[in-house]
């Protein structure tokens, strides 16, 4: 995991979409993030332990390209990412956290900068002939300066929070956590069958608990205490 310091940042974008808007000022406690997306090693781990179910359908288990045990574990469900984090005695993180990670400390919309270059990132344009999940770490560039891999691209990942599209125009100023309830919950992240502008730091996304695809998957945190 990588920490991140307790402090303010910017959130949201007005050059984003509807519910980006309007950006605001937040302040977040210390946490830890995990660096890479949860690859299906780790997760192996977890479903052997527990005897919770294998994400793989069999539709992926028939395609190589996606059963590679460095590559970010896919098909779970928000419950299944947060069964995992909680067996690790960790949590998924708050879209807040999410963003201030992915963001870093200048904030751009993209680890690199203000230029969606197709080549920094595991997305649609890349140049790669064929699309799927890569290796969690492939793209450098694809880093925020806190140190968080495949920002931008590889797979989206489900926060703790639920999803409300004008959330921001009433959030707390201090460690929002999201409604109290909902029917659909947050993803942030570009993958790898979206285009560069679903992969920007700002960028919120949402699907129901139960939803599972090749394109999703997600990483844990953990509050730092004192």
């Amino acid at each position: 995991m990588v920490p991140v310091p307790a402090g303010e940042f910017t959130m949201g974008s007005e050059e984003g979409g509807f519910d980006e808007k309007p950006i605001h000022r937040v302040y977040v406690d210390a946490f830890k993030i995990n660096q890479y997306e949860v690859t299906q090693a780790y997760y192996a781990e977890f479903v052997k332990a527990t005897n919770h179910r294998s994400p793989l359908s069999r539709y992926v288990k028939n395609i190589n390209y996606f059963n590679d045990q460095n590559q970010p574990v896919i098909y779970v469900t928000w419950e299944d990412a947060d069964e995992y984090c909680r067996w690790r005695g960790e949590r998924l993180p708050t879209e807040a956290e999410w963003e201030k990670a992915a963001r870093g400390v200048d904030g751009s919309p993209w680890p690199w900068g203000k230029d969606s270059k197709p080549v920094f990132a595991n997305f649609l344009g890349d140049g790669d002939p064929v699309h799927y999940t890569s290796v969690v770490g492939s793209f450098e560039n694809d880093k925020s300066s806190y140190g968080l891999y495949d920002v931008a691209g590889n797979v989206r990942e489900w926060v703790g929070d639920w999803y409300e599209e004008q959330y921001y125009r009433h959030s707390p100023a201090r460690n929002p956590k999201g409604p109290d309830q909902g029917e659909m919950k947050s993803m942030r992240g570009g993958s790898w069958n979206d285009s560069p502008i679903s992969g920007t730091t700002t960028a919120r996304m949402k699907m129901f608990p139960d939803y599972r695809d090749t394109t999703v998957g997600f990483r844990c945190a953990q509050s730092i205490k004192g």
